[in-house]
């Protein structure tokens, strides 16, 4: 069984959300959209995003069993009204049903994560409705994973058995990271190392039952590259470093991490870092940087033994859904 735990999916349209500079979508062709925020072109997309049939053939052809489809974070809407973030939720989450009606794709929802009370309510809703976890942003607005209504609504996941797929959004802005994709290249792994870093320095392991299942998109950002920095800052400055009762290391088995990282010497580092069982597919289907086709890296890795490189492209994915 093949498992792709990143992917993401777009509807081809949806109801006005109501407010000036909100994401719509502008329809091109039979085949091909162009996501707006407000009149600023965001992302060109192809109709992968919406038609089911297509992205079945795709995976076919990719030589993929089953994809977990998750919302475009830019229809998030942390930085609204909380109650207006929710009907947004619900629209979207919604629409994925639709999309994700084939038994081989699993949905993910999102959910309104500025209000944790409204946040544990939807996901309540869209796991009876079908979806079988959530999606999350790496931060709300100042506010990184380790805030305490982000702890009580992943708690709230721990307690529902649904499992949490951290994504990063929002980026910086200005011209150092405009140009050359930089936001892309350099912000998103940024992003979701130091949603890592919250979770650890910031007491949330502590805090949280072991059986949170979550997982950190873009082979975890750089955060196993410079876990020596991490553990070395913890043992020399830990009043100032972080609150976790332990080093980062201790951590490693908690989380897990995709493979979105098109290199199979950082392959090999995310399996030496994280371990073979917390290292799971994950292609980033169907936007033009992702890995296609998904899974190339782990399939071609010569140091990967048979029984680690199933583990790797579906065995651990199955763990992490609860299957």
């Amino acid at each position: 069984m093949i498992i792709d735990v990143h992917t993401h999916h777009v509807p081809k349209g949806w109801p006005d959300l109501g407010r000036p500079g909100a994401p719509r979508l502008r329809v091109d062709s039979e085949r091909e959209a162009t996501i707006l925020v407000g009149e600023r072109e965001f992302r060109r997309i192809q109709d992968d995003c919406w038609d089911p049939d297509v992205r079945l053939a795709r995976m076919d052809a990719d030589g993929v069993d089953r994809q977990v489809v998750s919302p475009t974070p830019v229809f998030f809407g942390y930085d609204l009204p909380a109650e207006e973030g929710m009907r947004i939720a619900k629209i979207f989450n919604d629409l994925a049903l639709e999309i994700c009606a084939h038994e081989r794709l699993i949905p993910f929802c999102q959910v309104p994560l500025q209000d944790p009370e409204l946040a544990c309510a939807e996901l309540d809703r869209c796991l009876a409705n079908g979806h079988r976890g959530v999606e999350i942003g790496n931060h709300v607005g100042d506010r990184d994973l380790d805030d305490p209504g982000v702890v009580a609504f992943l708690k709230h996941c721990a307690e529902r058995g649904a499992p949490v797929f951290v994504h990063p959004w929002d980026l910086p802005t200005g011209p150092r990271v405009e140009r050359w994709m930089a936001q892309w290249l350099v912000g998103m792994p940024a992003e979701t190392h130091l949603s890592i870093l919250a979770m650890i320095l910031g007491g949330v392991f502590d805090q949280v039952p072991e059986s949170l299942r979550i997982c950190f998109a873009h082979g975890g950002g750089s955060f196993a590259f410079w876990l020596g920095r991490f553990e070395n800052a913890w043992h020399r400055r830990p009043g100032v470093v972080g609150v976790s009762e332990h080093p980062p290391s201790h951590y490693l088995g908690r989380f897990g991490v995709d493979s979105a990282v098109f290199d199979e010497r950082a392959l090999r580092l995310l399996v030496d870092t994280y371990g073979e069982d917390h290292v799971l597919l994950g292609s980033d289907f169907p936007y033009p940087l992702g890995e296609s086709p998904a899974g190339e890296v782990i399939r071609r890795a010569g140091f990967l033994s048979e029984t680690a490189r199933a583990k790797l492209l579906g065995g651990n994915a199955e763990v992490f859904l609860g299957a």
